[in-house]
């Protein structure tokens, strides 16, 4: 296993169940709170990655033979792995993406192991259908048939992960892709790729087979491109921008592959106003802490009741104006950096074009005064329309827009006026209505007075945010195929 031992590290490629030094040579992967080099990330070739989606073809056969109790099983010692490395699992995690302790060990690595665990219980892989009587089929007679209903595995699936959380997302892909028999190929976000590299060695300490599970990284575009296009890969499951995602889903409409796509969101927060202000202001606040706002669930898009909007707005104010910026590994450290120089730049222009926009810059919108890191402070945009941009578009980063409006239906036109769907949000004291609003939006989940993820509900979005459904058993059937199979009853 490749150790810090207090230097960076120059991480090789997995391949066949090999380590393998990259064509391309190293990049410098960097910690977004000090600037400091973190370790030296594998660039690899275009023949290299097209070796690991082969070596993944090839053992495709014998894995998804393999009895589901036996996969089970090396999921399991994987998940029993990482939590017993998981003080140094998430210090490089909190390196490599700028997360505080308590994000990287409890929201980044300790899900990651959970998601291992939960794939390692064995579900059926097949289900009878309840007999019935049929009309006269093709051979002109009617009967009572059986039939059964199997899953399939669907065959060597890359996985391509976003940078927010280098462990919980590719562990979301991986486990349940293996659990149901396929082979992989993962190609990890350039900013934060070692600690993908450390799941793999958990995986081959369980006892992977080799070739099972391929990692290959680079900053190039025509490594993910590479991987996408590959012929030997059935099926693409991809986590980021909507943009990148069109892309992907081109390429893999050519050649039919199966895709799962989680991608951009503008969450609409329903502020009614009968809601419990202090509630939702602590929900909405999230966006300023977690993740620094880099995550697609986030509650950005604030439409709060007339009745409650100013209350609301000086609320979100003083929330933000409390919460602490700087290094994520100061325990009182709420804020820790965004991913990169050039990230930040984006978040600042977009807080620039709403001043220019019309809104009106409540708080935040500057760098705090420190030495070193990414930092941007919590900024929050009021007055604001929906027609400005930073309304409209995913901004990733810690910034909450807030929108008033007069009436319910109001409230769910504006919400429902944008190009995402991936998660919306309603605060109100009155349940029945909170349900009766929220039926009405179009995402793909709705929370109710919370922020909170229920890890069994199926998660995916509506329009530009996604296609399919993953989490819990919904993630069996993404990276399944069905099968039927009928015979005389």
């Amino acid at each position: 296993m490749n150790e810090h031992d207090g230097h960076p590290v120059r991480q090789r490629l997995f391949v066949g169940g090999r380590w393998t030094e990259p064509d391309g040579g190293h990049y410098e992967v960097t910690d977004p709170a000090t600037e400091e080099t973190v370790g030296w990330a594998p660039e690899a070739s275009r023949d290299q990655v097209l070796a690991a989606c082969a070596a993944a073809r090839e053992a495709f056969g014998p894995w998804s033979r393999t009895a589901p109790g036996e996969r089970a099983a090396v999921l399991a010692r994987a998940a029993d792995v990482i939590r017993g490395h998981l003080v140094p699992y998430a210090g490089l995690a909190q390196a490599e993406t700028g997360a505080t302790t308590a994000t990287a060990r409890a929201m980044q690595v300790g899900v990651g192991a959970a998601r291992f665990r939960r794939y390692a219980r064995v579900e059926p892989a097949e289900w009878a259908i309840e007999p019935q009587i049929n009309e006269a089929g093709p051979m002109g007679r009617a009967g009572v048939m059986g039939a059964l209903a199997v899953r399939q595995p669907v065959g060597v699936v890359a996985c391509i992960t976003s940078y927010n959380n280098p462990w919980a997302n590719p562990a979301g892909k991986i486990a349940p892709a293996l659990a149901m028999g396929n082979t992989v190929v993962v190609k990890p976000a350039p900013q934060d790729p070692l600690s993908v590299y450390r799941m793999a060695e958990a995986l081959e300490t369980a006892g992977v087979p080799r070739g099972v599970v391929n990692v290959v990284s680079g900053r190039s575009v025509e490594v993910g491109e590479t991987v996408v296009a590959s012929p030997d890969v059935d099926m693409v499951s991809f986590t980021g921008s909507t943009a990148v995602g069109q892309r992907i889903a081109e390429v893999c409409g050519r050649s039919m592959k199966r895709q799962l796509m989680e991608l951009g969101g503008k969450g609409a927060a329903l502020v009614l106003d009968d809601a419990d202000i202090g509630s939702a202001v602590a929900g909405i606040g999230t966006t300023f802490s977690f993740y620094s706002g880099q995550i697609c669930t986030a509650p950005t898009r604030v439409l709060a009741q007339r009745g409650v909007y100013d209350r609301l707005v000086d609320g979100l104010t003083a929330y933000a104006r409390r919460l602490k910026v700087g290094d994520p590994r100061d325990p009182d450290t709420v804020v820790g950096p965004l991913i990169s120089a050039a990230h930040r730049d984006r978040v600042e222009s977009y807080v620039e074009l709403g001043r220019k926009e019309g809104a009106v810059l409540v708080t935040g919108g500057e760098r705090p005064p420190l030495d070193r890191g990414f930092h941007f402070t919590p900024t929050l945009l009021a007055d604001c329309t929906n027609d400005m941009r930073v309304v409209r578009e995913e901004i990733f980063g810690p910034v909450v827009v807030v929108i008033p409006f007069d009436d319910e239906e109001e409230g769910v036109t504006l919400a429902n006026d944008s190009d995402y769907g991936l998660i919306d949000y309603v605060w109100s004291g009155d349940i029945a209505r909170a349900f009766r609003l929220a039926r009405r939006l179009r995402a793909g989940g709705v929370g109710i007075n919370t922020v909170g993820r229920n890890m069994e509900a199926p998660f995916g979005g509506f329009k530009r945010s996604g296609v399919g459904r993953d989490v819990g058993s919904y993630a069996l059937h993404a990276y399944s195929e069905t099968q039927s199979i009928v015979w005389p009853g």
